[in-house]
């Protein structure tokens, strides 16, 4: 059954009023960037949050906070500031697959990518501004992350649109740090990116819900084209709020 334009559009209102309000932030990885307060301290929480986002949110959450606590609960300082010796303390963390070892040298990327660019956010609105398109955004930024000498290892935590992934936790950190509404859950910090730039990438199960249901094709973002001009046809300026809207009801679902 085809859902109607109407139909679809109130559908996405519900769920949109359901889950952006500052309720749900608790129980959620933007809750680790949300324990501060400066741009470069959200910006750098934000990334690492979104680095983990993987398994169970509540265990995403606690290994959030408990990576700010390695890092003294002063994230940008931290990166900017610490000596070896306080690197090497950072070796007891982990997170799945990501260990120690790839918190050290993701402190490492993050903070010459602060000496040449001023910061994360910085680098992202500068590439944006000279290509105008998302796709070479986010391979900019992986190609700039690992331009620091790093173990070959750290490379499968930041995902490669070129290579056909869907980078799901990248566009969540950017949607995090472009959208900016008053509900207060995404912080709005890159304001020369227009929501509308956004990717929307469908992973299993919301490529699924997004297809009504249909599990034919693959998630990658290569095919999601149709998908996102039928989105921002439903909310036009904010094609990353309605996938947000069909995670969390695909989360409920399952």
């Amino acid at each position: 059954m085809t859902m109607e334009r109407e139909e679809l559009h109130d559908l996405l209102e519900r769920l949109w009023d359901r889950y952006d309000r500052e309720e749900f932030i608790s129980a959620d990885p933007i809750a680790v960037p949300h324990c501060f307060a400066s741009r470069d301290d959200r910006e750098i929480a934000g990334f690492l949050a979104a680095t983990i986002a993987w398994g169970s949110r509540p265990m995403i959450v606690r290994n959030g906070l408990r990576m700010m606590h390695f890092l003294d609960d002063a994230p940008h300082d931290f990166v900017r500031n610490a000596s070896e010796r306080e690197l090497a303390k950072l070796s007891g963390f982990v997170h799945r697959t990501f260990n120690g070892g790839d918190l050290i040298q993701f402190v490492r990327s993050i903070r010459a990518i602060c000496e040449r660019h001023g910061g994360l956010g910085r680098f992202v609105e500068a590439s944006y501004a000279s290509t105008g398109d998302m796709r070479r955004v986010l391979a900019a930024f992986r190609e700039e992350f690992f331009r620091t000498e790093h173990p070959e290892r750290c490379r499968k935590h930041v995902s490669s649109i070129e290579r056909g992934a869907s980078c799901k936790r990248l566009c969540m950190y950017f949607r995090w740090m472009v959208r900016h509404d008053d509900r207060g859950v995404d912080f709005g910090l890159w304001r020369t990116i227009p929501p509308s730039a956004l990717y929307l990438p469908l992973d299993l199960h919301t490529g699924n819900m997004g297809r009504g249901g249909d599990h034919r094709g693959d998630a990658h973002v290569r095919r999601r084209r149709p998908r996102a001009v039928r989105l921002r046809a439903v909310r036009r300026g904010d094609r990353r709020i309605s996938e947000m809207r069909i995670c969390f009801v695909s989360n409920d679902l399952r």
